[in-house]
This record gives structure tokens, sequence and C-alpha cells, in this order.
């Protein structure tokens, strides 16, 4: 798994401060109770410099995530934007993760958030591939997890809220223990939603279908870039529900996300899946040329960090 390398600056609450002092106390409301929200994003190293992909995109998602909980954010989306290029630009890494946080700060103890200051960070550091740096070319062993993915009537899977991944790191941690690389997750009714942090795409009969929102899958950012990629190189990409069996007789099936960009499956609960399929190749090869600025029409969606 990839480690966690400390950076210079991280910024909260307005203010770059070193790594060491970006603390909160013990009796953070977020770190008691979840109701915090965040988003991942990377940056890239391209030609006119560190650019950051798709960043207003993941910024108006987290003001989003933090409307649905009722959270108010004491600053505009344009200044978590610039706090976030400031915080690139300050490492001076060429390309890293970044990670921006939203959450209920010290002062008020107790379930309710609504006397509670809101505390807002921003902290980038290198990180390599979340599913490893071959997952394109040689594929990751899936499993079904024991877990399902939330009822949208129990926690909001729309928001990307740090409550939420209790969720995905159980059934992270369970795929892991026996031996696979990453869970899905099926939706209360059986059909499925998404991975533990990634969205997923299931090909058979040359249509590409992704679950719907409704299914409890997050609108995922990448999963967007991906659709748009695809209709560039003329995929048939459709958003429908998929049955647990649809996966076991796909031609190729891949998910996406910021983490871990896009990544091939090899197998599923192990029945083997055709990895890397054509579609898959394209799409990722495609993908790593757009968020290093080197397709000018999607240049827009890399914005540099100074």
């Amino acid at each position: 798994m990839p480690t966690l390398i400390p950076t210079p600056k991280i910024w909260m609450n307005g203010h770059l401060v070193d790594w060491d002092q970006a603390q909160v106390h013990v009796l953070t409301h977020t770190l008691h109770y979840g109701t915090g929200v965040f988003e991942g994003i990377r940056a890239y190293e391209t030609k006119k410099g560190t650019a950051i992909f798709r960043l207003t995109e993941h910024i108006e998602r987290l003001f989003r995530s933090a409307h649905i909980l009722g959270m108010e954010i004491p600053y505009t989306v344009d200044e978590i934007i610039q706090a976030t290029k400031d915080t690139v630009a300050s490492t001076g890494l060429a390309s890293c993760y970044v990670r921006p946080l939203a959450s209920y700060g010290y002062g008020e103890m107790g379930l309710t958030t609504l006397p509670c200051k809101v505390d807002v960070a921003s902290a980038c550091w290198p990180w390599g591939a979340y599913l490893g740096d071959d997952a394109l070319t040689k594929g990751v062993r899936m499993k079904i997890s024991s877990w399902t993915r939330h009822d949208h009537n129990t926690m909001p899977p729309a928001a990307k809220t740090v409550g939420n991944y209790v969720n995905s790191s159980l059934a992270k941690v369970e795929a892991l223990k026996a031996g696979y690389d990453e869970a899905i997750m099926l939706a209360p009714n059986g059909l499925v939603a998404e991975c533990t942090g990634e969205n997923i795409f299931c090909s058979r009969n040359g249509i590409v279908l992704t679950p719907p929102l409704s299914a409890g899958a997050l609108e995922g950012i990448t999963q967007n870039t991906v659709m748009n990629l695809a209709k560039d190189l003329g995929v048939d990409m459709r958003v429908d529900n998929i049955a647990r069996s649809d996966l076991y007789i796909a031609d190729e099936i891949f998910v996406c996300g910021t983490a871990a960009e896009v990544s091939a499956v090899n197998s599923v609960d192990d029945r083997k899946v055709p990895c890397p399929g054509p579609v898959t190749s394209a799409i990722g090869a495609l993908y790593s040329r757009v968020v290093r600025g080197e397709e000018s029409k999607y240049s827009s969606w890399c914005e540099l960090a100074k």
C-alpha cells in the first residue's frame, strides 16, 4: 500500500503551517462522530508545470457534500481552490495526491453539530497508484464484500463523508485479509454499487455499463472523466444496473478513481476476467495523457498550481 510521506506545509484555517504543527484536539467533534467531508485530488507534472486535475470540480463537490450534511464551510469555493493551489505549490513537488478536509472542531461534544465550528484543511503528499503501478496492465483481484453499501436513507452515499468510509474500510480490510486487492460492494437490493474507493465499469457484448447513483455509487469525477473519454474513443458506455453475475461473465472490467486512476480487474470471486481488455487499455492510455495536459481538448481540466 502507498506510504504517507510528509511534505513541508499543510493549509489549515487560512494559513500554511508546518506539517508537524497541523494538529487537532483529541476532543475534535468529527474524530468522535465522523461528520466531516473530504476530497481526493491528484496533481500531475505537465509541460507547463504542476497541474491539479479537475480541481474546481473536486472543490465544488466538497461543498455539495457539506451542504448535504448541513455543514457551512466558512470559505468560498474560490478560496479553497486557491488554498489547495498554495499547498501544492509550497511542496515543490511535480506531482502529488491532495486531500482537502472540512471537519467539525473542538469546543462542543454530543451528537448535535449545530454549535460546532467548522475547520478546513488541505494537505498533499507523494502517492503512487493506489492499487499498484501495474494495475492497468496486470489487473487486480476483486471479491464481493459481505458488507453492503449504504442505503440512501441510512447514510448519504452522494456525500463524500468521513463517516461513510467506515463501510469502505471494513470491506477493504476484509478483502485484503482474504488475499484480494479490493472489494466490490453491493447495494441493499443486491445490485452492484461501487468498490471501496472506486467506480466500476463492466463490459459485455460491446457495451460498457457503470452503476447509477441510485445504486449507491458516488458521483465520481474520475468516472465522469472516463465517460467523456469513452465518447472520444467511440465506446458505447451507459449508466445502468449491474448484477453480481454480470461481473462473472464480463468481457472486461475496470475501475477508476482519483487514487486508483484507471485499473483493470483480472478476477471477481476467483472467476477470471479477460485482462487487460481493449477498452480498459485504450481508456487508461488516454486518461494518462489527459491528466498530464497532453490532450488539448481537455486542457481546461489541468489547473496550474502556480
